[in-house]
């Protein structure tokens, strides 16, 4: 196994080495290849008319890799050609481009979304190439940008059946860009507003007589649009498959990732609204710091026992360190004319992950089937300064953001073990040529033993679920489809790695849905649209026991319905037009909180009731371009909706020219119209602000 070094902060070494060896290899594979013909990968004109990519395969939805419109499930995919041009640079700008998902990300839980009315990294999950690191209190980071994946898929709805507990609101998946025996090479440089910097480079070639290799990697720093807010980031993706025999293929993958994201936690309200004068305003002590470094490691053997019978064994390895110290809480006192700040934290999580996953898949004729067995191991080590003191006082601008100072030591606070076990299946069954019926089942099964390492006492639980699908497909004419769909689901109360003593008396939640929808292509493929209507409840979320309000028991309810509707029309030759919308209505049925306080009827927080994405695009000879506008609506701070994140729309383009059939040199527009908006909250005091107007020069070479 490669041991990776921590550096302490992120640069562009890895970059830099991933360049030479890429070059190098490159090199070599031509000068083994002399006397093959090698074409020529050309960026296109064109804007790739992928539009929703209903007649492709989604391993996502799905461990049979049956294709978008033969699923009997709410699925979306973006492919690389489509975020390419749109100019989205973060995974975070591409998947909320999807229908009905929304960041609410921050520098407290990295990268999370909101879906289906549900939110966070324990009902949302966000995997890269299939595999999953479990969340450690409440915190997600990688992936974090696009490069280096072939497309970005989403399963809307419980995904237990094929990920485990966790995924009820909706699933993620970045899908890797595969090793090619054809050699290819793709570059990328950027320069834009806030002082954006931003490069990377991949590649492809042959490997030996049966292999192939690829090799992604990509940097970027920028000082950002508020005081203090730097950030960079560097990463190196690496993938071998070689054919050990004619039946016998073996993959490895090797990932390094550095992140240093904004120090900004967001900004104070003042008289409970946003302030376009603290617009600028960092309120972060001057020498806080934010870290991620991600290590993965992963080696699959896939063996062709018969042309009907497939059996793989996948190892993986994870790795994650995240490091944070920051003044974190920030309230506007408007007689003192001053911003409050506590909440001086200091955390470090070091978590580890061993898995292995042994799989069977049969196709034989009618019937697919596939069925395996998933076990992890994980440890989660949780350092921090509890109960994270320290306080200070500065003016609202022009201030010395000080140091950090808190009374409270940096301990180790706890470390958990966790097992975990899972059995599936999964079986597709045609029935004639019309129907397509798909069932699963999953039982999983958690072991968590806490050990406390301040002296107090430890715990050890055991947690299970059992999650199951059935749906069925009816192909109504060639490229018409409805279907229906019952599903279940679980995710746990708080992050399986870091319970403790008083969450490990409870179970898991349990979520059940009732999907339905229409899937359909016109005009040879130059329409594609999809709808859906689904219902979803989940059940023994903890509240207060009614005979006894001191007392927390898991007896809450809350549920959500709604309507999705997604589009991508090819209007005239030179012209495609993208759109979704979606419609939540989401309440808690059943939740009392402190005080003897009814939430019946309450929406739940970082959940919008409408959400639209809009992307009209142009293509004509060399030259491309695109706008766009997104509308998240109104997201309630608290659960007595008493407090509310203001509804935004942005607008967005792009303009590209193609140079010659090698280069594109693309100028990327952000929030044209310079929208004042907060794109989530962190308290009810303070909401993180979305980019004011900004613009970026890319260009992107490809042979």
């Amino acid at each position: 196994m490669i041991r990776f070094r921590h550096t302490r902060s992120p640069s562009a070494r890895p970059v830099a080495a991933a360049v030479a060896l890429l070059c190098a290899s490159c090199a070599s594979c031509a000068w083994a290849q002399q006397t093959e013909v090698m074409p020529t990968v050309t960026v296109q004109g064109a804007l790739a008319p992928e539009g929703l990519g209903l007649a492709r395969q989604n391993g996502t939805a799905s461990r049979l890799n049956l294709r978008a419109d033969e699923l009997p499930a709410s699925v979306e995919s973006l492919g690389a050609a489509t975020m390419q041009a749109r100019g989205d640079v973060q995974l975070k700008d591409a998947v909320t481009r999807t229908t009905g998902l929304t960041d609410i990300s921050s520098p407290g839980n990295g990268i999370s979304y909101a879906a289906r009315g549900f939110s966070g990294n324990n009902a949302v999950a966000v995997l890269e190439g299939g595999q999953r690191l479990l969340v450690g209190s409440g915190t997600a980071t990688y992936p974090s940008d696009p490069w280096g994946y072939e497309s970005i898929e989403v399963l809307r709805g419980p995904g237990s059946v094929v990920y485990g507990s966790g995924t009820t609101g909706a699933t993620i998946n970045a899908v890797r860009k595969a090793p090619s025996r054809v050699t290819s090479m793709e570059a990328m440089a950027g320069v834009g507003g806030g002082r954006a910097l931003r490069a990377g480079v991949g590649g492809s070639g042959a490997l030996g007589e049966g292999g192939a290799f690829r090799v992604d990697a990509y940097a970027d720093h920028a000082d950002g649009f508020i005081d203090r807010g730097q950030s960079r980031h560097a990463k190196l993706l690496t993938a071998i498959t070689y054919a050990l025999t004619a039946d016998v293929d073996l993959d490895v993958q090797l990932d390094h990732l550095e992140q240093k994201p904004q120090r900004y936690f967001g900004t104070p309200l003042v008289n409970g609204a946003i302030s376009g004068t603290l617009r600028d305003q960092n309120y972060n002590v001057g020498d806080a710091a934010i870290a991620y470094v991600d290590d993965k490691a992963v080696a699959r053997l896939t063996w062709g026992v018969s042309p009907a019978l497939t059996v793989s064994n996948e190892l993986a390895y994870m790795k994650a360190r995240r490091n944070w110290r920051d003044a974190e809480y920030y309230v506007y006192d408007a007689l003192a004319n001053a911003v409050n700040r506590s909440d001086y934290i200091a955390i470090k999580h070091n978590q580890e992950q061993t898995g292995n996953r042994l799989e069977a898949r049969w196709n034989g004729g009618a019937n697919q089937i596939v069925a395996g067995w998933e076990a992890a191991t994980i440890n989660f080590k949780h350092t921090n300064n509890a109960p994270y003191g320290g306080a200070s006082s500065v003016a609202p601008t022009g201030f010395d953001p000080g140091r950090f100072d808190s009374p409270d030591p940096l301990r180790p606070d706890f470390a958990t073990d966790t097992t975990t076990n899972a059995l599936y299946v999964e079986d597709a069954y045609r029935i004639g040529a019309r129907l397509l019926l798909l069932g699963g089942v999953r039982h999983d099964r958690y072991r968590v033993e806490r050990a406390s390492l301040r002296g107090g006492d430890g715990f050890d639980t055991t947690l299970q679920s059992t999650a199951a699908r059935a749906g069925l497909t009816w192909q109504l004419a060639q490229n018409t489809s409805l279907y229906g769909q019952l599903s279940t689901g679980s995710d746990p109360l708080t992050s399986l790695l870091s319970m403790n003593l008083a969450n490990s008396r409870y179970k898991l939640t349990r979520s059940r849905q009732v999907e339905g929808g229409v899937k359909q292509a016109l005009a040879g493929g130059k329409l594609e649209w999809t709808a859906a209507l689904y219902r979803i409840r989940k059940d023994d979320i903890v509240t207060r026991d009614p005979s006894n309000p001191a007392l927390s028991v898991q007896g809450g309810a809350q549920s959500s319905r709604g309507a999705e509707l997604s589009a991508s029309a090819a209007l005239a030759r030179a012209w495609r037009l993208d759109a979704n919308a979606a419609y939540t209505d989401a309440r808690y049925d059943s939740l009392i909180e402190s005080g003897n306080v009814s939430r019946a009827g309450k929406r739940p927080t970082d959940v919008p009731k409408i959400s639209a994405n809009l992307w009209l695009g142009y293509r004509a000879d060399d030259w491309r371009a695109g706008a766009g506008l997104r509308h998240v609506g109104k997201r309630f701070v608290d659960n007595g909706n008493t407090q509310a994140v203001p509804a935004y729309t942005t607008l967005d383009a792009t303009v590209g020219w193609n140079v010659n059939r090698n280069l594109l040199v693309q100028l990327n527009l952000r929030n044209l119209g310079d929208k004042l908006y907060a794109s989530a909250s962190y308290s009810d005091s303070q909401y993180l602000l979305g980019d004011r107007r900004h613009a970026e020069l890319t260009a992107q070479w490809r042979y």
